[in-house]
C-alpha cells in the first residue's frame, strides 16, 4: 500500500485547525498535508519497519534522557511546517531552546515549527522519489539535519541546510553532528 494525496482544494481549502480536528476525529488514519495543502493518507508500516523504527526511537531516546539538551518525538507527531505543510517524521527532536519558545497551546497541537532534526526510514512500499521531496521539504523548512535511510538499497542520504545531499553505502553508523551532540546511531540493525 502507497500514500494516497487527495486534493480537496477546488472544493474546501482546510483551515490548520479544520485539519487538526480531522486528524483528531480519525485517529486511526494517519494524514499528513503537503505545502499545496493536498491531504495524504499515509500507509500503517509492516512489522519489520515497525521493529527497526523501535529500535532506532530507543536509541534517541536513550541519549535524549542523558543530555537533556532537547524534545524527542515519534512518529505520531504532526508538525506545521513553515510553508504550512504538516508532516510527521518517524524521528524528529527540537532543541529545548527553540521547543520552550512555542506556546502552551502551539505545544499541545501541531506544533509550528520545523524540527532541528528529521528521520524517515523507508517502508518498502514508500516512493523513494516522494520521500527524497519529503526530505528537501525539511530542509527548506529550516531543519538542519535529517536522514533518510533506505534499507532496501543499504543507502542513507543526508540532508544539511544550506549542503548537498551526501549519499552513504551501507554506513556502520551516523554521527548526529553538531545537532545532536555525541549522538551515535548503530545501523547494524537496519542492515541484518
Amino acid at each position: 500500500m502507497t500514500a494516497i494525496t487527495i486534493n480537496l482544494n477546488h472544493i474546501i481549502k482546510l483551515t490548520d485547525e479544520q485539519f487538526y480536528q480531522l486528524c483528531r476525529n480519525n485517529p486511526e488514519i494517519k494524514f499528513e498535508r503537503n505545502s499545496n495543502g493536498e491531504i495524504v493518507i499515509m500507509p500503517p508500516t509492516g512489522g519489520e519497519t515497525g521493529k527497526i523504527n523501535s529500535e532506532i526511537n530507543a536509541d534517541f531516546v536513550i541519549w535524549n534522557r542523558q543530555t537533556k539538551l532537547g524534545v524527542l518525538f515519534d512518529s505520531s507527531t504532526c508538525f506545521q511546517l513553515p510553508s504550512k505543510a504538516n508532516r510527521s517524521p518517524d524521528v524528529s527532536w527540537i532543541s529545548n531552546e527553540r521547543w520552550n519558545t512555542l506556546t502552551t497551546e502551539e505545544q499541545e497541537k501541531f506544533p509550528p515549527i520545523a524540527p532541528d532534526f528529521v528521520l524517515e526510514l523507508m517502508s518498502p512500499t514508500d516512493s523513494l522519489k516522494e520521500t527524497q521531496a519529503k526530505m528537501q521539504e525539511y530542509i527548506s523548512n529550516g531543519v538542519r539535519l535529517g536522514w533518510l535511510i533506505n534499507r532496501k538499497l543499504h543507502q542513507v542520504e543526508i540532508y544539511r541546510l544550506g549542503k548537498p545531499v551526501e549519499v552513504l553505502d551501507k554506513p556502520t553508523q551516523l554521527s548526529g553532528e553538531d545537532i545532536l551532540s555525541r549522538f551515535i546511531l548503530d545501523l547494524q540493525i537496519i542492515w541484518q
